[in-house]
């Protein structure tokens, strides 16, 4: 007969669970394989099936194999090239727009003044709304008949008569920017109003004790603290406006004569409008290749921009 003490006993335990335990590597990529999952079926799957359409020429009537016809295409295709120009300089003028109004708008909610509470709040509506209610109310305030802004503009004299901003090449799409711009400002306000809270008021303590004015601290404390914050916001702000879909659709559905169609709308129009299938697939391909060239440019750029703020 056998008889076990307790530190026998303890041992014996521990063999069994050693025994028993999951291997350190298989129980990582169990924890993994959710989020692996997640990822397969909701982005790498969809992906991959939109690069083999993007070589079929498809449609309600089926697919066939067409190679590289779909994007040489595109490559001699002037009114595409004429979009990416175009969708660009939607991105940076629209981008460069909300952070500087984002810039302004946080320091000033972030100014020792009585209601600043209230303020904070009021500015949240363009975000919190959703994006389809708010472009409605700016087709409203687009009107050339009974809107304020074509009425406000007859009434000082600056219009003769009734104007369509959303008629006019120029004035769409510059009409589109600004909506873009009301609904993105919010957000990155509210992000650099959090950064710049979190500043070391003796950095400015400090800097006033030395009689550096305002616009100084500013310059060379508050921009320099805040650095990786508007990094990240300017890029996330790129991206989503760049693929920005619903104000466009909504106000102009890329008109008139195109003036207002970006790659995506394009896309769009294509691929669901005129069921090619294998076109827009085409077109979401080269959508991914230009945001990714983009990101790695602008975090090239911008990696040198923290270098000399001294921001790690």
């Amino acid at each position: 007969m056998t008889i076990l003490t307790e530190n026998g006993a303890n041992s014996v335990v521990r063999d069994v669970t050693r025994k028993r335990a999951i291997p350190e590597s298989v129980f990582a990529w169990l924890l993994v394989a959710p989020a692996m999952l997640f990822i397969g079926v909701i982005v790498a799957w969809p992906l991959a099936e939109t690069i083999r359409l993007s070589f079929m020429e498809a449609g309600l009537g089926g697919e066939e194999y067409v190679g590289l016809a779909n994007y040489e295409d595109l490559a001699g295709s002037r009114k595409f090239h004429q979009t990416i120009v175009r969708t660009f300089y939607w991105m940076f003028l629209s981008v460069a727009l909300k952070l500087v109004l984002g810039l302004i708008g946080a320091v000033l909610l972030n100014a020792a003044v009585p209601g600043r509470g209230l303020f904070r709040v009021l500015v949240m509506p363009p975000w919190v709304i959703p994006i389809a209610i708010g472009c409605i109310g700016w087709l409203w305030l687009y009107n050339g008949y009974f809107g304020l802004l074509s009425g406000v503009a007859q009434t000082v004299g600056i219009t003769d008569g009734p104007f369509e901003f959303l008629a006019y090449k120029s004035s769409a799409f510059y009409s589109a920017v600004v909506t873009d711009v009301w609904v993105g400002t919010p957000m990155i306000t509210l992000f650099f109003l959090a950064a710049m809270q979190g500043v070391n008021r003796d950095l400015y303590e400090a800097a006033w004790v030395d009689g550096a004015g305002r616009f100084y601290r500013f310059r060379r404390i508050t921009i320099p603290q805040i650095m990786p914050v508007i990094v990240s916001m300017s890029l996330l702000s790129a991206i989503f406006t760049f693929n920005s879909f619903e104000i466009i659709w909504i106000l102009t559905e890329g008109g008139p004569r195109g003036a207002t169609t970006t790659l995506i709308v394009d896309t769009y129009k294509t691929a669901i409008g005129n069921y090619k299938f294998g076109e827009g697939s085409a077109r979401a391909v080269i959508i991914v290749l230009l945001l990714g060239l983009f990101s790695l440019a602008y975090l090239f750029f911008l990696n040198k921009i923290n270098k000399k703020y001294g921001v790690k």
